[in-house]
C-alpha cells in the first residue's frame, strides 16, 4: 500500500498559483511547497504542471530547480516526474555516474511489471533520443552487458501459472552454472532475463529446498565480480521487492554517512505504490519505525519533504 495522502478532489489551477506564491519574490516558501506537492499523486501532479505552464508560460520542474537547492531539491526533481519518466530519469544519472550505478538499472528491470518496463523504455527515447538498451551496452562489457541489457529489453510473461519440473531443472541448470563460474554465466542469462517472475520464484525455492542454501548466498559465495553482483540484485529485487527495498534502506541509513540518493529514491519512486509495507518489513528487522530512522539522519526541509511522502507530518 502507499504512503502518499493525497486528496481526491483539488484544482490544479489553484495548486499553480498558490506554488507560483511560493516561488516568487525573494526566496522560496519551501513548507507551501511541500504542502502542495507532498500531497499529490502522479495525475495530480502532472495535471498542476499543465496549469502551471498555461497560467504562467514557465516550466514548473525549471523554476523549482532554480528555487530550491541541496538534497531537497533532488528529492523534490524527482517527486514531480510522471513516473516512467522518472525511472528514465534514475536509469539516465545511474550510467552517467562515475561509479556507474548499475543497482539502479538492475532494480528498474526486475521490480517494474513487463508493461511498466516497456513504458519506462518509450519515455527513455522520448527524453534521450536514444534507447535504454544502447546506453547500457554502451557502459558495460561481456557477462555484465548481457545481462543487463537483456533485463532492460525484456518484456516477460507476467501470468502466474508456474511450471514444477521446469523449476527443478532450472535450479539444477543454475547450481552448475554457478559452480562452474564464469564458464556458463550464459544459462544464468539465459533464466534470469526470460522467465515470468512467477517461474523464477518457485525455482529461487526450488534451488533452496535441493541444494539446502539460498541461491543469493551461492552466488555471494561463489563471486564478487561486478556479473555476480548484478545477478545476486536481480535475483533479489525477483524474489521479494520489499525485503530487497528494505536493505536499500537499511544500507543507506546505517552506513558511514547517509546515502541520500538511495533513500530519495526508495521513497520517492515507491511513496505511491508498496512503502507502507516496506516501512512494516524495515521495522520488524531493524525494531526501529523507518519514520524514526530518516528523521534522525537528514534534516530541514528534506527531511521534511520525506516524511511527507511517509505518510507523517513532522
Amino acid at each position: 500500500m502507499a504512503t502518499l495522502i493525497a486528496p481526491s478532489n483539488h484544482s490544479p489551477a489553484e495548486d499553480a498559483e498558490a506554488i507560483r506564491k511560493a516561488v516568487k519574490g525573494w526566496g522560496a516558501d519551501e513548507k507551501a511547497i511541500i504542502s502542495i506537492l507532498g500531497h499529490r499523486n502522479a495525475s495530480q501532479r502532472t495535471q498542476i504542471r499543465e496549469a502551471y505552464q498555461n497560467l504562467f508560460q514557465e516550466d514548473l520542474i525549471k523554476r523549482l530547480e532554480s528555487e530550491l537547492s541541496g538534497d531537497f531539491e533532488r528529492a523534490m526533481y524527482r517527486w514531480i516526474w510522471e513516473p516512467a519518466e522518472r525511472e528514465a530519469l534514475l536509469a539516465n544519472l545511474a550510467l552517467k555516474s562515475a561509479d556507474k550505478n548499475y543497482q539502479v538499472i538492475v532494480e528498474i528491470s526486475c521490480v517494474l511489471s513487463p508493461e511498466e518496463l516497456f513504458v519506462v523504455r518509450r519515455a527513455y527515447h522520448n527524453k534521450y533520443k536514444r534507447s535504454l538498451e544502447e546506453d547500457v551496452a554502451a557502459n558495460t562489457t561481456g557477462h555484465l552487458r548481457q545481462l543487463l541489457v537483456g533485463l532492460v529489453s525484456s518484456f516477460r510473461y507476467g501470468g502466474s501459472e508456474v511450471n514444477a519440473k521446469l523449476a527443478e531443472s532450472e535450479a539444477d541448470a543454475l547450481h552448475e552454472a554457478i559452480k562452474n563460474k564464469n564458464k556458463s554465466n550464459g544459462e544464468i542469462i539465459r533464466i534470469l532475463t526470460t522467465r515470468s517472475k512467477t517461474q523464477l520464484v518457485a525455482t529461487f525455492n526450488r534451488y533452496r529446498d535441493g541444494h539446502g542454501i539460498a541461491i543469493t548466498k551461492k552466488l555471494s559465495d561463489e563471486g564478487s565480480d561486478e556479473f555476480h553482483k548484478a545477478a545476486n540484485l536481480a535475483i533479489s529485487c525477483i524474489n521479494d521487492r520489499k525485503k530487497y527495498y528494505e536493505k536499500v534502506l537499511r544500507n543507506a541509513i546505517e552506513g558511514v554517512g547517509t546515502d541520500e540518493e538511495a533513500l530519495t529514491r526508495v521513497i520517492v519512486t515507491r511513496a505511491e505504490k508498496d512503502l507502507k509495507e516496506i516501512k512494516e518489513v524495515y521495522y520488524k528487522r531493524n525494531s526501529v519505525h523507518l519514520e524514526h530512522a530518516v528523521a534522525k539522519e537528514t534534516s530541514g526541509d528534506y527531511k521534511k519533504f520525506l516524511l511527507t511522502l511517509m505518510g507523517k507530518e513532522d
